[in-house]
């Protein structure tokens, strides 16, 4: 097993659920849209972004091109939810999981790329 199917992997996990709790409208989820105003339809239709973004990854693994595009558009994703808990006034707790995440995309989409060439 090497590092970017490890990396794969954690993004994997951390998306799906992400996601599926996001699809789900968990009470935990739906607090989070109302905190940083979003209607509970957008937060779903952010899910549903990052569960497409969770079958890109499983695709890269036979497409390689194809995980990095998924990755680039969750890093995409990622960046927005940045700019949302900034402007939310949210400090580094509520912006650490976005950021770890961002970083972890950054690195897996380095390597993907990396090894294209």
């Amino acid at each position: 097993m090497n590092a970017t199917t490890i990396l794969a992997g954690v993004l994997v996990v951390a998306f799906a659920a992400a996601g599926a709790a996001k699809l789900a409208a968990v009470p935990a989820m739906r607090a989070r849209a109302a905190h940083v105003g979003l209607s509970v339809a957008a937060f779903r239709r952010i899910g549903t972004l990052e569960i497409l973004g969770v079958l890109g990854l499983l695709a890269g693994a036979l497409v390689p091109m194809i995980g990095a595009l998924a990755a680039a558009g969750l890093l995409l994703l990622l960046g927005g939810a940045v700019v949302v808990h900034l402007r939310s006034g949210d400090g580094p707790r509520e912006l650490a999981p976005a950021i770890l995440l961002g970083l972890t995309t950054l690195a897996f989409l380095i390597l993907v790329v990396g090894g294209l060439r």
